[in-house]
């Protein structure tokens, strides 16, 4: 990279000390890395720009994601519709009517290979928001059958075990198979894939319930500590998995916190990682962050205002320096991001990149005042409520008393509160508001939406009846087997059953049985092997 210079001729460092006489702040890419986890500015873009994909069927989300990289998207970053990420089937009764409306439709090994036709996948960073088990297979099919060999992807799969229910997309699953599957997942690639991120704590779904930046960070952290304490005991040493580990947060609009709520979390991290669990690593020590633009920030009144909003959290984000980048479209209060919109949203992070200036120094807001005063507020407050919540006794057990139902529950109610009572200003909703019939700009383009993909379910249901019944059977006792067994990782067997053309339902359905829980938790279907 040439010398970086402003608009004016400067040259710039790649970042800056503090005012002599001023508080000391240790150097960007040093323990415990409030800074960042790099000293230097990177000769590429700073951060892995991309944008949340998935509609309809795999062959047109395929489509989709070809059309975001012939943009210069540099990841992929896939969320699966209702029906998939609540882990039913495309023809289960309850799903047929939504089929791909709110992402893609993904139950089975075809729609994999689909997918991910003719991607590169050993060049790009390939994370999703489908459940992770499931994701993580798979991609692990579609690499081996594209010649490309799993120990070589990157990426990652999301994992929040202990909130799923709570605030997200029902499995219906019990928490402790639940914390099973994202232990085993990590377990997993810790030996076949150590370049992808098997655990990225996704506090960004749980913040979108309504929680401020303590709380979403404090619960962050105490799910990270929790699977972290369940990898010790299986034996796995913590260096062999901290490196996989990333979070991937919210961004509100509350600018200059969001920023301190990066750099606590970096260091909060850092400081948790060497001296609670003994890391010696320091690639354990210093995690990778990704942030996704706020959805709950976005208004169906005044669409337009939303590019404004995304704007803003995603310089929040830049200058707070995070690893990968999402904005929310505009039109997402209204649908998944429509062609316009996903174009929007990467133009976005674009012009931050190559326009602003924002990207030529690390930790460009490093020594305000501002800034690492709230920094220091952050961490004592996120370290308050972690001891708090730990002290009321195990996670697992909180979760499966429903203490997180409840105060995720408290946390929505208080937003509606703030919004209904005007202590939080939304523009269009109870500030600054326009005529219904005045509100017209970009209202064609957010309105168009997506219908049903009707076809898909009956495609999946001529697939179930065409593929050999019994090698399906087969493969799902096997899964039944090793899930009855504590000590089995579940990743092999549902691997070698997805191969076998059991789709993700099935799959779902028979981890239940092993836990003695129905099948199908809505009653419709009947189970395909004995429990």
């Amino acid at each position: 990279m040439g010398e970086r210079l402003s608009r004016s001729g400067i040259a710039v460092r790649d970042y800056y000390e503090s005012k002599p006489g001023s508080d000391a702040v240790e150097p960007p890419g040093q323990y415990p890395y409030t800074r960042g986890r790099r000293a230097t500015v990177p000769e590429a873009a700073g951060w892995i720009q991309r944008e949340l994909s998935g509609e309809a069927d795999p062959e047109r989300s395929n489509a989709q994601i070809k059309y975001l990289i012939s943009n210069h998207q540099l990841g992929i970053d896939v969320i699966g519709d209702a029906a998939t990420m609540g882990m039913l089937d495309p023809d289960h009764p309850l799903a047929a009517g939504a089929v791909g409306t709110q992402g893609v439709s993904l139950c089975c090994k075809d729609d994999y290979l689909t997918l991910f036709r003719e991607l590169p996948l050993a060049e790009l960073s390939i994370s999703s928001s489908v459940p992770s088990l499931f994701a993580l297979t798979g991609l692990y099919i579609a690499a081996r059958a594209m010649g490309v060999a799993p120990a070589h992807l990157r990426g990652s799969v999301l994992q929040a075990p202990l909130y799923a229910e709570d605030c997200g997309y029902a499995m219906h699953m019990p928490v402790e198979l639940r914390v099973r599957i994202s232990a085993d997942v990590m377990q997993f690639c810790a030996g076949e894939m150590p370049k992808f991120h098997s655990f990225v704590e996704d506090t960004y779904f749980f913040c979108e319930s309504g929680l401020n930046a303590v709380e979403e960070m404090a619960l962050g952290f105490v799910e990270i500590r929790y699977l972290a304490r369940e990898l010790l005991r299986r034996g796995v040493p913590i260096d062999g998995f901290a490196p996989r580990i990333a979070l991937l947060v919210d961004c509100s609009m509350d600018f200059f916190e969001e920023i301190a709520k990066v750099r606590a979390a970096r260091r909060l991290f850092a400081r948790m990682m060497r001296e609670d669990f003994g890391a010696q690593d320091p690639r354990s020590w210093s995690v990778v962050i990704s942030a996704h633009t706020s959805g709950l920030a976005l208004t169906a009144q005044q669409p337009s205002n939303n590019i404004v909003r995304g704007t803003l959290q995603a310089m929040a984000m830049v200058l707070g320096g995070v690893q990968a980048l999402e904005i929310s479209a505009f039109d997402e209060a209204y649908r998944t991001p429509s062609r316009a919109s996903h174009l929007v949203a990467l133009r976005t992070q674009q012009i931050i990149e190559l326009e602003s200036g924002a990207g030529r120094v690390v930790d460009p807001l490093g020594g305000s005042h501002y800034v690492e005063a709230l920094t220091d507020e952050l961490e004592g407050r996120i370290t308050a409520m972690i001891r708090d919540v730990e002290a009321r006794g195990s996670a697992l057990e909180l979760a499966g008393q429903g203490w997180f139902r409840k105060f995720f529950r408290n946390a929505m109610e208080r937003y509606h509160q703030q919004l209904s009572r005007d202590e939080l200003r939304m523009v269009g909703v109870n500030v600054h508001r326009v005529p219904a019939e005045e509100d017209t700009l970009l209202r064609e383009a957010v309105e168009g939406k997506l219908s049903p993909c009707v076809e898909r379910v009956d495609r999946i249901r001529a697939f179930k009846a065409e593929r050999d019944g019994a090698r399906v059977r087969d493969a799902l006792r096997a899964v039944l087997a090793a899930a009855q067994r504590p000590e089995d990782n579940l990743v092999p067997p549902v691997i070698a059953a997805t191969e076998a053309d059991c789709t993700m339902g099935e799959i779902a359905g028979t981890l239940r049985q092993a836990y003695h829980w129905p099948y199908d938790p809505h009653g419709f279907l009947p189970a395909l092997v004995e429990g």
